[in-house]
């Protein structure tokens, strides 16, 4: 299925939209964005400029056979040209349900609709679709032209199928594929990040570190881990040659500390001030597109290493560079 599709419509031109437009055009498809913004063309072509740089160097070519980007204020026309949709409009669960029925009315029976949803389910998505079976969520992380995870989910009348088919085109532009047994508010990466973030809302509320404290506790410990496994192996390693068993057994697995405020604080002036002060502090007064640059160079740099070791993002580095190769011969 993957090989059938050429052009892929994107609706929707914002930062996770022009991520994707980099992701697919750097694979060789073209890609038709619609967006009703009359500056949507040359903000697009801005970001992929931008990314552009950092993709090829993770995909270890000089130059790749770029697809066409054309831009159209007309979702049907959009909807009809395309062989796969990623809808990544606002995050707005009306409007993503209005959008979904008039692509769904335009697009192909056989065309997949994929959501870049960060936490709506599926199902409310499709609710005024003709063809619910197509429509799926693909949620992305940002910047999507580097980070490879995608999680994808289907709705109450989604197939297996369709999901099946995504699953096949999303790794051949490079992605790591994460299929939810079920639907769910936030997905599974969200919630996790979400939990992080109300925690440390909570630490700079409560004035017990500053924005760079808290970053700083992440970055110089769990963060290094996380990189390369996630909580659940990294615990499993703490409980040393008895593993996760080892573990339970000597840490409290029910959680029943003080360590943990689930909600978010209320919020008020001098937790806003602390926490754009203290963001724009550590930003040094340097522009966000600066440190966009150096953060793709740090992803890039950490996923070919750990390509050299076959493990975590560097696994699917590895196996698109297998795949280049094949096509490089026939």
């Amino acid at each position: 299925m993957s090989d059938k599709i050429k052009t892929v419509g994107i609706a929707g031109a914002g930062l996770i939209g022009a991520g994707w437009a980099a992701r697919f055009l750097a694979r060789g498809l073209d890609v038709i964005c619609y967006d009703p913004a009359p500056d949507a063309g040359p903000r697009v072509k801005a970001a992929v400029k931008v990314a552009w740089p950092s993709v090829l160097k993770l995909m270890g070519v000089k130059k790749v056979k770029k697809g066409k980007l054309n831009f159209t204020d007309d979702v049907e026309k959009m909807a009809r040209k395309a062989d796969f949709v990623q809808e990544a409009a606002p995050e707005r669960e009306n409007l993503k349900i209005k959008l979904f029925a008039a692509i769904d009315k335009a697009a192909r029976p056989d065309v997949i609709i994929a959501s870049s949803s960060s936490g709506f389910l599926p199902s409310r998505l499709q609710s005024k679709c003709a063809h619910p079976e197509r429509v799926i969520v693909g949620h992305p992380f940002n910047p999507v032209y580097l980070l490879p995870l995608v999680e994808t989910v289907g709705g109450e009348k989604t197939s297996a199928e369709a999901l099946d088919r995504a699953r096949k085109f999303y790794e051949s532009v490079g992605m790591k594929v994460l299929r939810l047994k079920k639907e769910i508010d936030g997905y599974i990466c969200d919630r996790l990040q979400e939990a992080l973030w109300r925690e440390a809302l909570h630490i700079l509320d409560k004035d017990i570190g500053t924005t760079e404290d808290i970053d700083d506790s992440i970055v110089y410990s769990a963060g290094m881990r996380w990189a390369i496994m996630g909580s659940f192996m990294t615990y499993h390693l703490a409980g040393g040659p008895g593993g996760m068993r080892h573990f339970i057994s000597q840490f409290d697995p029910t959680l029943e500390l003080p360590w943990t405020d689930l909600k978010f604080p209320k919020w008020n002036k001098a937790l806003e001030t602390r926490l754009v002060e203290g963001c724009e502090a550590q930003g040094e007064g340097k522009p966000v597109a600066e440190w966009e640059a150096k953060r793709n160079d740090v992803l890039v740099d950490m996923m070919l290493l750990f390509e050299k070791h076959n493990i975590a993002s560097g696994s699917v580095v590895k196996r698109e560079r297998k795949l280049l190769k094949k096509k490089a011969k026939r």
